[in-house]
């Protein structure tokens, strides 16, 4: 670390890509965010708005926007990735050769690539073999960090660095960054929760109560976690914020993207039509169907994403789905509480303390 200001780079000029160049500005850092559209880039500049995705926030003037790649990354010592899912590897090809192995890249997409079943942090390593990569995953609703509205988020990696370099980027009084080595953990939770909320936007259609809401969530949070250790993360990821977090605000908010397009399908419209009402990317449709087949392949028990899959993909009405996507349902509540095998013994021992009669 030197006396000079710190160079951030942000790929990607949606909502929360533009939230973190404006929150890195305010922190003193040197910003510049790299566009497609030269025509919003252009009217960042000038005005210090993005029009298309966040209309009423002033970006700190210190952001410079433009479309050029290397102008863009050209010194940045901390390059955040905010590429929607389907294209950020094309994208991240596109920088490789501007980017040099003492940056820090991180991505901030909540997405799954099809082919391979890759998350994005996978894609940063496959693509530049650098050593410092990093995922930020949380409750962060775009519209509400532009807002300041106090919000937290977690920078997981391996590499104490690339933690420590986020944290100075972006920690704020109103945007608190904490620390997960878990980036594997922390990533699935950002993609997997996605899954649920178009559940949660479906049961609110369908005029379920406060006490659905809550046992769909809940399940949804033993469900996330079951996928995610069968892929090698840590179930305790799960109750911090880019797991329980992250599934709470996405289950509840009309602000949630994969919640409003749960809330049309629950109305009754096709999945076409709620996609396009909805107008921008839920990366959960997609991600509905890649976990699907992911844990059938596997035999992993996912109810609710095989419910919703029937709902999304083969024309399974949502009210008819509703009564069935809890039937089945293991009986465990908590896992990973005792092994199996604990579990199993404390069973038999309970009942041989009872004369195996009302146990």
């Amino acid at each position: 670390m030197t006396d000079q200001p710190l160079r951030v780079a942000v790929l990607g000029g949606g909502s929360f890509g533009t939230a973190l160049a404006s929150i890195a500005a305010d922190n003193g850092a040197r910003v510049r965010q790299w566009l497609r559209d030269p025509a919003l880039a252009e009217q960042i500049n000038r005005e210090h708005v993005n029009g298309r995705y966040l209309p009423d926030y002033a970006i700190n003037p210190a952001v410079v926007a433009a479309t050029g790649m290397a102008e863009v990354l050209e010194g940045a010592d901390l390059v955040l990735v905010a590429i929607p899912s389907k294209a950020f590897r094309e994208v991240v090809r596109q920088a490789r050769p501007f980017l040099a192995p003492q940056q820090i890249l991180v991505t901030t997409t909540k997405g799954i690539q099809e082919e391979g079943f890759k998350l994005m942090s996978q894609i940063l390593e496959e693509e530049t073999g650098f050593a410092h990569i990093g995922v930020i995953s949380g409750p962060n609703l775009a519209s509400e960090v532009a807002d300041k509205q106090l919000t937290a988020t977690v920078i997981a990696s391996d590499d104490p660095e690339t933690r420590t370099r986020v944290q100075t980027a972006l920690g704020c009084d109103y945007f608190r960054v904490y620390a997960s080595n878990d980036r594997y953990g922390v990533e699935l939770g950002g993609a997997l929760k996605n899954i649920y909320a178009i559940a949660a936007g479906m049961a609110a259609a369908l005029g379920m109560g406060e006490n659905t809401r809550s046992m769909l969530m809940t399940r949804a949070l033993a469900e996330m976690s079951r996928f995610a250790v069968a892929q090698g993360a840590n179930p305790m990821t799960f109750l911090g914020l880019a797991g329980v977090g992250d599934l709470i605000v996405t289950c509840s908010s009309r602000l949630s993207r994969n919640y409003r397009v749960g809330y049309a399908l629950g109305e009754g419209k096709s999945l076409d039509e709620a996609v396009e009402a909805l107008g921008q990317v839920a990366e959960g449709v997609n991600t509905v169907r890649l976990v699907r087949d992911k844990a059938r392949a596997e035999g992993i028990y996912m109810p609710l994403a095989e419910g919703l899959y029937q709902v999304l993909f083969k024309g399974v009405p949502a009210k008819e789905m509703a009564k069935m996507l809890m039937l089945g349902e293991q009986s465990s509540d908590v896992e990973f509480v005792l092994a199996r095998e604990d579990v199993q013994r404390a069973h038999r021992e309970r009942a041989g303390e009872t004369g195996g009669e009302h146990g």
